[in-house]
Protein backbone atom coordinates (compact mmCIF):
# COMPACT_ATOMS: atom_id res chain seq x y z
CA UNK A 1 0.00 0.00 0.00
CA UNK A 2 2.65 2.51 1.06
CA UNK A 3 4.62 1.67 -1.99
CA UNK A 4 2.18 2.11 -4.45
CA UNK A 5 0.98 5.41 -2.95
CA UNK A 6 4.41 6.88 -2.91
CA UNK A 7 5.04 5.64 -5.87
CA UNK A 8 1.93 7.19 -7.30
CA UNK A 9 2.60 10.80 -5.53
CA UNK A 10 6.45 11.12 -6.78
CA UNK A 11 4.84 10.87 -10.63
CA UNK A 12 2.70 13.42 -10.07
CA UNK A 13 5.00 15.44 -8.17
CA UNK A 14 7.46 15.60 -11.20
CA UNK A 15 4.48 15.80 -13.92
CA UNK A 16 3.52 19.04 -12.40
CA UNK A 17 7.25 20.08 -12.08
CA UNK A 18 8.40 19.06 -15.76
CA UNK A 19 4.54 20.75 -16.65
CA UNK A 20 5.49 24.18 -15.02
CA UNK A 21 9.03 24.47 -16.18
CA UNK A 22 7.92 23.30 -19.81
CA UNK A 23 4.64 25.16 -19.82
CA UNK A 24 5.00 28.27 -17.95
CA UNK A 25 8.91 28.83 -18.27
CA UNK A 26 9.19 27.61 -21.81
CA UNK A 27 11.96 25.51 -20.55
CA UNK A 28 13.77 22.91 -22.86
CA UNK A 29 13.37 18.83 -22.02
CA UNK A 30 16.26 18.80 -20.46
CA UNK A 31 15.97 21.74 -18.45
CA UNK A 32 12.73 20.33 -17.19
CA UNK A 33 14.23 17.54 -15.88
CA UNK A 34 16.68 19.14 -14.44
CA UNK A 35 14.16 21.70 -12.49
CA UNK A 36 11.86 18.57 -12.08
CA UNK A 37 15.35 16.86 -10.04
CA UNK A 38 15.78 20.18 -8.21
CA UNK A 39 12.39 20.62 -7.18
CA UNK A 40 11.50 16.69 -5.75
CA UNK A 41 15.12 17.17 -3.92
CA UNK A 42 14.69 21.26 -2.63
CA UNK A 43 11.12 19.73 -1.11
CA UNK A 44 12.59 17.26 1.14
CA UNK A 45 15.00 19.79 1.97
CA UNK A 46 12.77 22.39 3.22
CA UNK A 47 10.66 19.85 4.90
CA UNK A 48 13.62 18.30 6.86
CA UNK A 49 14.47 22.30 7.48
CA UNK A 50 11.07 22.98 9.52
CA UNK A 51 11.39 19.16 11.02
CA UNK A 52 14.89 20.32 12.21
CA UNK A 53 13.84 23.89 13.27
CA UNK A 54 10.99 22.68 15.10
CA UNK A 55 13.55 19.80 16.91
CA UNK A 56 15.54 22.97 18.34
CA UNK A 57 12.55 24.72 19.20
CA UNK A 58 11.73 21.78 22.04
CA UNK A 59 15.15 19.89 21.78
CA UNK A 60 16.13 18.34 25.63
CA UNK A 61 19.72 19.55 26.71
CA UNK A 62 22.42 17.03 25.19
CA UNK A 63 26.40 17.33 24.44
CA UNK A 64 26.95 20.06 21.85
CA UNK A 65 28.17 19.25 18.67
CA UNK A 66 30.56 21.32 16.13
CA UNK A 67 29.46 23.06 13.45
CA UNK A 68 31.28 20.20 11.50
CA UNK A 69 29.46 17.39 13.98
CA UNK A 70 25.85 19.42 13.35
CA UNK A 71 26.52 19.65 9.19
CA UNK A 72 27.42 15.63 8.93
CA UNK A 73 24.46 14.74 11.14
CA UNK A 74 21.88 16.88 9.01
CA UNK A 75 23.97 16.06 5.59
CA UNK A 76 23.15 12.32 6.95
CA UNK A 77 19.56 12.50 7.91
CA UNK A 78 18.68 14.47 4.22
CA UNK A 79 20.37 11.14 2.82
CA UNK A 80 18.75 8.69 4.69
CA UNK A 81 15.37 10.53 3.86
CA UNK A 82 16.06 10.42 0.10
CA UNK A 83 17.36 7.08 0.00
CA UNK A 84 14.20 6.01 2.14
CA UNK A 85 11.40 7.87 0.51
CA UNK A 86 12.55 8.07 -2.79
CA UNK A 87 14.26 4.56 -3.69
CA UNK A 88 13.65 1.96 -1.08
CA UNK A 89 10.17 2.90 0.38
CA UNK A 90 8.25 3.20 -3.16
CA UNK A 91 10.31 0.40 -4.68
CA UNK A 92 10.04 -2.18 -1.45
CA UNK A 93 9.83 -5.68 -3.01
CA UNK A 94 13.04 -5.13 -5.19
CA UNK A 95 15.08 -3.89 -2.22
CA UNK A 96 13.53 -6.21 0.45
CA UNK A 97 12.42 -9.86 -1.29
CA UNK A 98 11.70 -12.55 1.40
CA UNK A 99 12.73 -12.88 4.91
CA UNK A 100 15.76 -14.55 5.77
CA UNK A 101 14.44 -17.06 8.53
CA UNK A 102 16.14 -20.82 9.42
CA UNK A 103 15.13 -22.98 11.52
CA UNK A 104 16.08 -22.41 15.04
CA UNK A 105 18.02 -25.87 15.53
CA UNK A 106 19.07 -25.65 12.41
CA UNK A 107 23.27 -26.51 12.22
CA UNK A 108 25.85 -25.78 14.60
CA UNK A 109 26.17 -22.10 13.60
CA UNK A 110 25.39 -18.87 15.16
CA UNK A 111 21.58 -19.07 13.86
CA UNK A 112 21.20 -22.22 15.43
CA UNK A 113 21.56 -20.69 19.17
CA UNK A 114 19.86 -17.98 18.44
CA UNK A 115 15.98 -17.05 18.83
CA UNK A 116 15.04 -15.96 15.46
CA UNK A 117 14.48 -11.66 15.21
CA UNK A 118 11.13 -9.45 14.43
CA UNK A 119 11.55 -6.09 13.03
CA UNK A 120 8.95 -3.56 13.75
CA UNK A 121 8.68 -0.38 11.56
CA UNK A 122 7.61 3.08 12.50
CA UNK A 123 5.45 5.59 11.89
CA UNK A 124 4.37 6.29 8.18
CA UNK A 125 6.98 3.49 7.01
CA UNK A 126 7.08 -0.13 5.74
CA UNK A 127 9.04 -3.30 6.16
CA UNK A 128 11.32 -1.92 3.97
CA UNK A 129 12.52 0.41 6.69
CA UNK A 130 14.88 -2.33 7.94
CA UNK A 131 16.69 -2.89 4.56
CA UNK A 132 20.53 -1.80 5.63
CA UNK A 133 19.98 -3.08 9.60
CA UNK A 134 18.62 -6.48 8.29
CA UNK A 135 21.29 -7.16 5.77
CA UNK A 136 23.93 -6.36 8.71
CA UNK A 137 21.62 -9.04 11.53
CA UNK A 138 21.58 -11.27 9.13
CA UNK A 139 25.44 -11.05 7.88
CA UNK A 140 25.70 -11.32 11.80
CA UNK A 141 24.19 -14.81 11.96
CA UNK A 142 20.61 -14.01 12.74
CA UNK A 143 17.56 -15.00 11.47
CA UNK A 144 15.41 -12.10 11.04
CA UNK A 145 11.82 -11.87 10.15
CA UNK A 146 9.61 -8.23 9.01
CA UNK A 147 5.99 -7.04 9.08
CA UNK A 148 4.12 -3.90 7.46
CA UNK A 149 1.79 -2.58 9.45
CA UNK A 150 -1.11 -1.58 7.54
CA UNK A 151 -3.09 0.88 7.32
CA UNK A 152 -0.95 3.20 8.16
CA UNK A 153 -2.70 5.78 9.89
CA UNK A 154 -5.03 3.81 12.19
CA UNK A 155 -4.71 3.37 15.60
CA UNK A 156 -1.73 1.72 17.38
CA UNK A 157 -4.07 -0.92 18.89
CA UNK A 158 -4.90 -2.15 15.34
CA UNK A 159 -1.28 -3.10 14.91
CA UNK A 160 -0.88 -5.51 17.66
CA UNK A 161 -3.04 -8.28 16.16
CA UNK A 162 -1.42 -8.34 12.93
CA UNK A 163 1.86 -8.38 15.00
CA UNK A 164 0.55 -11.31 17.05
CA UNK A 165 -0.15 -13.26 14.01
CA UNK A 166 2.97 -12.54 12.25
CA UNK A 167 5.00 -14.00 15.82
CA UNK A 168 3.17 -17.11 15.66
CA UNK A 169 4.22 -17.25 11.85
CA UNK A 170 7.55 -16.98 12.84
CA UNK A 171 7.51 -19.52 15.42
CA UNK A 172 6.26 -21.77 13.57
CA UNK A 173 8.73 -21.23 10.83
CA UNK A 174 11.47 -21.59 12.71
CA UNK A 175 10.32 -23.95 15.39
CA UNK A 176 11.72 -21.54 18.34
CA UNK A 177 9.87 -20.92 21.16
CA UNK A 178 9.94 -17.27 21.54
CA UNK A 179 11.07 -14.23 19.25
CA UNK A 180 13.03 -10.49 20.51
CA UNK A 181 11.26 -7.92 18.95
CA UNK A 182 12.85 -4.93 17.53
CA UNK A 183 10.97 -1.53 17.33
CA UNK A 184 12.02 1.67 15.31
CA UNK A 185 9.95 4.94 16.12
CA UNK A 186 6.43 3.91 16.76
CA UNK A 187 7.04 0.02 15.77
CA UNK A 188 8.51 0.26 19.56
CA UNK A 189 5.44 1.24 20.79
CA UNK A 190 3.40 -1.39 19.30
CA UNK A 191 5.55 -3.83 20.66
CA UNK A 192 5.23 -2.62 24.13
CA UNK A 193 1.13 -2.74 23.32
CA UNK A 194 1.57 -6.51 22.36
CA UNK A 195 3.31 -6.85 25.13
CA UNK A 196 0.88 -5.60 27.15
CA UNK A 197 -2.30 -7.48 25.65
CA UNK A 198 -0.37 -10.91 24.74
CA UNK A 199 2.04 -11.05 27.75
CA UNK A 200 5.82 -12.52 27.34
CA UNK A 201 5.22 -16.48 26.92
CA UNK A 202 6.33 -15.46 23.10
CA UNK A 203 9.16 -13.04 23.81
CA UNK A 204 12.14 -13.23 25.36
CA UNK A 205 13.38 -8.91 24.55
CA UNK A 206 12.22 -5.84 23.03
CA UNK A 207 14.97 -3.51 22.19
CA UNK A 208 13.63 -0.15 20.49
CA UNK A 209 15.67 2.26 18.52
CA UNK A 210 14.16 6.05 18.59
CA UNK A 211 10.89 5.22 19.89
CA UNK A 212 8.73 7.98 21.87
CA UNK A 213 8.23 6.37 24.93
CA UNK A 214 6.63 9.29 26.41
CA UNK A 215 5.59 10.59 23.24
CA UNK A 216 6.49 13.62 21.04
CA UNK A 217 5.54 17.13 20.31
CA UNK A 218 6.13 16.15 16.77
CA UNK A 219 2.59 14.05 16.87
CA UNK A 220 0.76 17.49 17.26
CA UNK A 221 1.46 18.39 13.27
CA UNK A 222 0.88 14.43 12.82
CA UNK A 223 -1.62 12.56 10.09
CA UNK A 224 -3.70 10.02 11.70
CA UNK A 225 -4.73 8.48 14.92
CA UNK A 226 -1.54 6.91 15.81
CA UNK A 227 -0.35 10.04 15.45
CA UNK A 228 -2.78 11.77 18.09
CA UNK A 229 -1.91 8.69 20.30
CA UNK A 230 2.20 9.36 20.15
CA UNK A 231 1.27 13.43 21.71
CA UNK A 232 2.95 14.14 24.82
CA UNK A 233 0.88 13.35 27.88
CA UNK A 234 -2.34 11.19 25.28
CA UNK A 235 -4.24 9.03 27.12
CA UNK A 236 -3.26 6.10 24.98
CA UNK A 237 0.63 6.65 25.64
CA UNK A 238 -0.35 6.45 30.00
CA UNK A 239 -2.54 3.52 29.59
CA UNK A 240 0.15 2.03 27.71
CA UNK A 241 2.25 3.13 30.91
CA UNK A 242 1.16 1.37 32.97
CA UNK A 243 1.79 -1.79 33.90
CA UNK A 244 6.12 -1.30 32.39
CA UNK A 245 7.33 -3.69 29.94
CA UNK A 246 7.36 -7.55 31.32
CA UNK A 247 10.44 -8.56 29.04
CA UNK A 248 14.43 -7.54 29.13
CA UNK A 249 14.44 -3.75 27.26
CA UNK A 250 17.04 -2.48 25.83
CA UNK A 251 16.11 1.65 24.64
CA UNK A 252 18.07 2.51 22.06
CA UNK A 253 18.05 6.26 21.13
CA UNK A 254 19.91 9.58 19.43
CA UNK A 255 20.32 12.70 22.29
CA UNK A 256 20.01 14.70 19.21
CA UNK A 257 16.83 13.04 17.04
CA UNK A 258 15.01 14.95 14.81
CA UNK A 259 11.24 13.85 15.21
CA UNK A 260 11.12 12.97 18.96
CA UNK A 261 10.92 15.85 20.73
CA UNK A 262 11.72 16.82 23.32
CA UNK A 263 14.26 14.09 23.36
CA UNK A 264 13.95 12.63 26.60
CA UNK A 265 10.68 11.31 25.72
CA UNK A 266 12.60 8.32 24.15
CA UNK A 267 13.80 7.16 27.37
CA UNK A 268 10.93 4.83 29.06
CA UNK A 269 10.88 5.04 32.77
CA UNK A 270 12.40 2.65 34.79
CA UNK A 271 14.68 1.17 31.71
CA UNK A 272 18.14 1.23 31.19
CA UNK A 273 19.00 3.98 27.93
CA UNK A 274 21.58 3.64 25.89
CA UNK A 275 22.34 7.51 24.05
CA UNK A 276 23.70 7.99 20.45
CA UNK A 277 24.91 11.27 20.10
CA UNK A 278 25.18 13.60 16.60
CA UNK A 279 22.48 10.92 14.54
CA UNK A 280 18.81 11.79 12.97
CA UNK A 281 15.55 9.48 13.97
CA UNK A 282 15.80 8.25 10.02
CA UNK A 283 19.74 7.83 9.84
CA UNK A 284 19.66 5.47 13.09
CA UNK A 285 18.40 2.84 10.12
CA UNK A 286 21.26 2.95 8.33
CA UNK A 287 24.27 3.81 10.88
CA UNK A 288 26.72 1.34 11.77
CA UNK A 289 27.02 2.60 15.00
CA UNK A 290 22.94 1.74 15.71
CA UNK A 291 23.60 -1.21 14.32
CA UNK A 292 26.53 -2.18 16.39
CA UNK A 293 24.10 -1.17 19.85
CA UNK A 294 21.76 -3.33 18.05
CA UNK A 295 24.18 -6.63 17.62
CA UNK A 296 25.46 -6.22 21.09
CA UNK A 297 21.58 -5.94 22.60
CA UNK A 298 20.60 -9.14 21.09
CA UNK A 299 23.49 -10.95 22.03
CA UNK A 300 22.40 -10.45 25.19
CA UNK A 301 18.31 -10.98 25.08
CA UNK A 302 18.46 -13.37 22.08
CA UNK A 303 21.18 -15.91 22.47
CA UNK A 304 20.81 -19.19 23.55
CA UNK A 305 22.74 -20.74 26.52
CA UNK A 306 24.13 -23.95 25.01
CA UNK A 307 23.97 -26.94 26.30
CA UNK A 308 26.32 -28.83 28.10
CA UNK A 309 28.95 -30.42 25.95
CA UNK A 310 27.55 -28.43 23.22
CA UNK A 311 30.28 -27.00 21.00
Amino acid sequence: MLARALRLSLVLEIALYLALARFAFDASPATAALAALAGVLCLRAALLTLIYAYAWAYHSPASRLSPQQALVMVAGEYGALLLAFLLIFPFEHWWMGEDFLQPAADGAGPAGRRLPVLLVHGYGCSRAAWWWLRRRLVAAGWSVATINLEPIYTGIDDFVDPLARRVDAVLAETGADRVVLVGHSMGGLVARAYLQRHGESRVAGLVTLGTPHQGSRLAHIGYGENARQMRPGAPWLQTLASPAPVVDTVVIYSSHDNFVMPQSQLQLPGVPSQAIDGIGHLAMLFSPRVAQALLAALERLGARPLAAGSA
